[in-house]
């Protein structure tokens, strides 16, 4: 990991407490529990199709307002 950034997470305690016990029971910290998640969860959005269209409509969107800016 070359730069990391702290954020934090809310969570209601039910999730912490599972979240918690899925750390001890694999024998990592529940912030790699995390970034674990939060990577599959860049995975599989990155394989959605319908997500995909709306990430390259925001690109054109925020290009055109760019562009226009550095006129």
């Amino acid at each position: 990991m070359d730069e990391t950034k702290v954020t934090t997470v809310r969570m209601s305690a039910e999730q912490a407490a599972k979240l918690e016990a899925i750390a001890k029971v694999d024998d990592v910290p529940v912030s790699e529990e995390i970034r674990r998640a939060i990577a599959a969860h860049i995975e599989e959005r990155r394989s959605d199709e319908a997500f995909r269209e709306r990430l390259r409509r925001r690109l054109e969107e925020d290009r055109v307002i760019l562009e226009k800016l550095a006129q």
